[in-house]
């Protein structure tokens, strides 16, 4: 972008403008982003409760519900409470959202779409993304709240627990690969699914899992949300928050789910590679088409990883601040550790074949274990018996199935 704005500008402008719009560009993709994620959560809970979700504004599936109800919030009165310290009661939420978006600036969307290529990337990302417990713990004590300060606390221990294993899981890719600048990493993934880090050897395979568990929790998603345990701390740090400042704590959330799913989805699922074809699309349709559809592609991928984030919270219950931490430092923390030694070990010991060829072995093992599940979805039949628990409710046809 430099190149294009440097004959109108000059050299001297065309930096710090072409910064500016990169920044402008992240900013609405972070806030559409969170508009339609807020959108497909409902929609995902009222589909796993048996219900329709949103419908009343925007017409039969709701597009315009979040909309409303960022209008809504835009029109709130903003209440800051007597006994709050006026400083950090309103840095809290503009911190906590800097920091979620600050990840987005190294973040590549496509082959070479990034607005910092940097050569310490992975280690920027999740350095920035880290600093969204001070926010959080700053909203918390400024609000001059008891039940605030419990929550912004107990969101402190359990976010920077999990980004202990979190990060050694991002350590087993890179180590493999010997970089971490994200743009080479997703080169490095072009070609056939096969290519993929995630299917080099088994203990990729397992840390991918790991750390998508490990990013759950750092993202305070159930069944890790202490933090926001309506049953005992109210709405946790952010109880005395109304308004616009209330939702850019939920904007930081959305974009901290989509950062995590994007170092995933770079650093294991082949970035803003299809897998479906040899080579890098760029090569096939050229610079600007082929990036517009690796940009298509990532952010989809990414989409599908928020999406499992939201089936996971509204079917797994909620955990006690005892299992969350026992979970973390007595499971996923060794087992982390387990995965980097094997990784390393694995990479020093195992001969050339079968570090060459092993990828096919576990790429074809998971085609036909998806292959077998989608087929499974169309042709296969409930059990007998089997009823919607909230049909007779809403009229749905697990009444009928329940009837027979």
């Amino acid at each position: 972008m430099v190149e294009i704005l440097a004959p109108v500008l000059g050299p001297d402008l065309a930096p710090p403008v072409a910064g500016i719009i990169k920044a402008l560009v992240l900013v609405a993709f972070v806030a559409l982003s969170a508009i339609f994620f807020i959108w497909l959560e409902r929609k995902v809970a009222g589909r796993i409760q048996d219900r329709l979700g949103p419908t009343r504004v925007g017409g039969k599936f709701g597009w315009l519900q979040t909309i409303a109800d960022g209008i809504k919030l835009l029109v709130k009165e903003d209440i800051i409470p007597a006994t709050a310290d006026q400083f950090l009661f309103r840095a809290g939420p503009y911190i906590a959202f800097c920091a979620s978006f600050l990840g987005f600036l190294a973040l590549p969307f496509g082959n070479g779409v990034v607005a910092q290529n940097l050569n310490i990337a992975v280690f920027f990302v999740l350095a920035v993304l880290s600093v969204e417990v001070f926010g959080v713990i700053l909203a918390g004590y400024g609000s001059g709240s008891k039940w605030s300060l419990f929550g912004g606390m107990r969101e402190a221990a359990q976010v920077v627990s999990y980004e202990v294993p979190m990060a050694i899981c991002v350590l087993v890719p890179v180590l493999v690969v010997g970089t971490m600048n994200l743009n080479r990493i997703g080169q490095m993934q072009a070609g056939w699914f096969f290519s993929w880090n995630v299917f080099r050897d088994p203990f990729l395979f397992a840390a991918f899992w790991t750390y998508f568990t490990c990013a759950t929790a750092s993202c305070k998603r159930a069944p890790f949300d202490l933090a926001e345990a309506e049953s005992e701390l109210v709405a946790g740090f952010h109880t005395e928050y109304s308004g616009l400042r209330w939702s850019f704590f939920f904007m930081a959330e959305y974009a901290s789910m989509f950062a995590v799913s994007g170092i995933a989805t770079l650093l294991f699922l082949g970035g803003w590679h299809t897998g479906l074809v040899p080579t890098d699309l760029t090569q096939l349709f050229g610079s600007i088409a082929g990036n517009v559809l690796n940009v298509a592609v990532f952010i989809v991928k990414c989409w599908l990883l928020v999406f499992v984030m939201m089936w996971v919270r509204w079917t797994l219950p909620r955990l006690r601040i005892d299992q969350v931490m026992q979970t973390c430092l007595k499971y996923l923390l060794p087992i982390s550790c387990v995965l980097l030694l094997g990784a390393s070990l694995w990479q020093l010991l195992m001969p050339v074949f079968v570090l060459n060829y092993l990828r096919y072995v576990i790429g074809g093992a998971v085609a036909c274990g998806w292959l077998a599940l989608l087929i499974r979805l169309v042709t296969g039949k409930p059990p007998a018996g089997e009823a919607l628990s909230l049909g007779p409710a809403l009229g749905r046809p697990g009444y009928e199935l329940a009837k027979r």
